[in-house]
């Protein structure tokens, strides 16, 4: 088992940042791949952005190019997401999960955390 806790999320304004942290415990969390996904009211649950155990290969979602960088540090166990340029769009609650797999795929990832909100204020 692997447990997830996400942190970070909160109110920015409209082309502000923020710095979303995911850390891993249980299992050894840096065998796995990771990725933030995430959802708003109404709407599937999206792809974000994925990187391998490794780090070398990260997937950024077209609409966050740019704008997110994914990141980890397999020392800490812990994944991160560096959101510059944040849209009203981009409000939502987002995921870290983990996984072994194709990183650009949703159904690679076992193990999700709570989530944390996300709101980007106009």
């Amino acid at each position: 088992q692997v447990q997830l806790v996400e942190s970070g999320g909160g109110l920015v304004q409209a082309g502000g940042s923020l710095r979303l942290s995911c850390a891993a415990s249980g299992r050894t969390s840096s065998g796995y791949d990771m990725g933030w996904f995430r959802q708003a009211p109404g709407k599937e649950r999206d792809l974000v952005a994925a990187i391998t155990w490794s780090g070398s290969i990260t997937h950024h979602a077209d609409s966050v190019k740019g704008r997110f960088t994914i990141s980890r540090d397999n020392a800490k166990n812990a994944v991160y997401l560096q959101m510059n340029s944040l849209k009203p769009e981009d409000t939502a609650v987002y995921y870290c999960a983990a996984g072994r797999g194709t990183i650009a795929t949703m159904r690679t990832y076992e193990y999700w955390g709570q989530g944390t909100q996300v709101t980007v204020s106009s």
